[in-house]
């Protein structure tokens, strides 16, 4: 997934007895499903666990983030957003849990939502020395331009992305250009998966915005290159974020924070049981990234993914579950 970023201090809640079922049923749910595959597989994995585990009479509901969370907090539906990366609506969040409205897991992806520069691993395994920006920035020459290979290219995202104007003040931050360096507009999702692919593929050395977790991270194995200065959040609200600032300064990236959120309507009225499947459900980006990168490969829905994810990938989803609704969820497949 990729959005713009907003940093915020909000403090995540997590699921706590207050919520204690008043029913020991499941009941009807509402799943939000948004328009990215990881979080197409995961609601998918949602309705079949909470289905075959705990008796739910499961349906699936399709969105993004901001008219589905939004909806959440003045509605009460969907039930549950089992993807939802909550620095993109800080306020509309911050205001559900404060007036609780809404509760929240304390993570889906152990990771976060990652975004940065990244580099191929093969290219990372035969140049151990290059770990930071400063590192890259010291070799144009292991990076040429396809326009003119004397510079250095870094390849940037599609117009329209947050972080694609992100990048272009980071580019200016770590004075790139001063280092011998273009910054290669790549015009598109595709343009910018196409140049990464070409390098992947000719073992060529490249440097670009990309972010995890994704399909094509799990098929093209890639290293971060770590930004050498720490995060400063005043930095990124005051130039980094601010696309005509003038003097932005260099700076880490943050992370953005991916949970689950429910409803408190539905975590007040369902089954304990299903709140502890909520809280449990965590998982690392590399894991969805070849899971993603399988659904890519194979033409596979989330629905698909899904069952291919509970059949083949049992040490994952057993912890996350009552020893029953594991019992329930084996048998069924």
């Amino acid at each position: 997934m990729n959005k713009g970023f907003v940093s915020t201090s909000l403090a995540v809640g997590v699921f706590a007895t207050a919520f204690a079922a008043s029913a020991q049923d499941c009941g009807r749910v509402t799943i939000a499903s948004m328009n990215w595959q990881s979080a197409e597989v995961l609601s998918n994995i949602d309705k079949l666990i909470l289905e075959t585990g705990y008796g739910c009479e499961a349906e699936i509901t399709f969105g993004d983030t901001v008219p589905t969370i939004t909806s959440m907090v003045e509605k009460g539906s969907p039930d549950i957003a089992p993807e939802a990366w909550i620095d993109l609506l800080p306020d509309v969040v911050r205001k559900g849990l404060d007036s609780k409205q809404l509760v929240a897991t304390p993570k889906v992806l152990s990771e976060g939502g990652v975004s940065g520069w990244w580099i191929p691993k093969y290219f990372a395994d035969a140049h151990p020395d290059i770990k930071t920006i400063a590192d890259v920035l010291k070799h144009p020459e292991l990076f040429p331009s396809p326009e003119d290979p004397s510079k250095g290219a870094i390849y940037n995202g599609a117009q329209g992305w947050g972080w694609t104007g992100i990048t272009t003040q980071l580019f200016k931050a770590f004075k790139a250009e001063d280092s011998g360096f273009v910054l290669v507009d790549t015009g598109s999702a595709a343009g910018l998966d196409g140049s990464l692919i070409k390098a992947y593929e000719r073992k060529k050395g490249w440097v670009g915005y990309y972010w995890s977790p994704t399909a094509l991270l799990g098929k093209y194995p890639m290293v971060q290159l770590q930004p050498g200065v720490p995060y400063d959040e005043a930095e990124w609200k005051r130039c980094i974020t601010v696309a005509n600032c003038p003097d932005p300064k260099p700076t880490g990236w943050p992370i953005d924070r991916v949970v689950t959120l429910a409803s408190a309507p539905f975590a007040k009225r369902v089954n304990p049981e299903v709140m502890e499947y909520l809280n449990k459900r965590v998982w690392d980006n590399n894991f969805v990234n070849q899971l993603m990168a399988w659904m890519t490969d194979n033409q596979a829905t989330g629905a698909d993914a899904a069952k291919h994810f509970l059949r083949h990938n049992q040490s994952v989803w057993m912890p996350w579950v009552s020893a029953e609704a594991a019992k329930k969820i084996h048998e069924s497949l």
